[in-house]
């Protein structure tokens, strides 16, 4: 068994990410902002610092669970959230500011989700 007062406490952190990519990206009500000043620039470079955290955190959720929590909550795309920390990491100028809204606007609200139901079912 894993220790789940580690994974709720990296759940924590997803959420905590979340809550910071909503915050920083208010502001930004289409993908051309994000590319059309510095502002939004350094905008998508907040958002995508905390998307690399939440990829990073989901690996390791898997590492400690040997692949058996996150598999049960098939609602969410965790390979392509993962996938998407890669790409930033390793390919920062391939980044599409599109690809990135979208994933705040339509995908990033089911994670939540997820992520809150994930913690209410560890502490049951």
């Amino acid at each position: 068994m894993y220790d789940i007062e580690l994974i709720k406490e990296i759940l924590n952190n997803i959420l905590w990410s979340i809550e910071q990519i909503n915050i920083r990206s208010s502001s930004v009500s289409n993908f051309e902002e994000f590319v059309k000043s510095n502002s939004g620039l350094e905008k998508l470079d907040s958002v995508c610092m905390q998307l690399i955290n939440l990829g990073e955190a989901l690996k390791q959720i898997d590492k400690i669970t040997q692949n058996n929590l996150l598999i049960n909550y098939s609602e969410v795309d965790w390979k392509s959230a993962k996938g998407m920390r890669d790409i930033i990491t390793h390919h920062y100028f391939d980044i599409d500011a599109e690809v990135v809204f979208n994933v705040i606007k339509n995908r990033l609200p089911l994670m939540k989700e997820t992520i809150m139901k994930i913690t209410t079912d560890l502490e049951d």
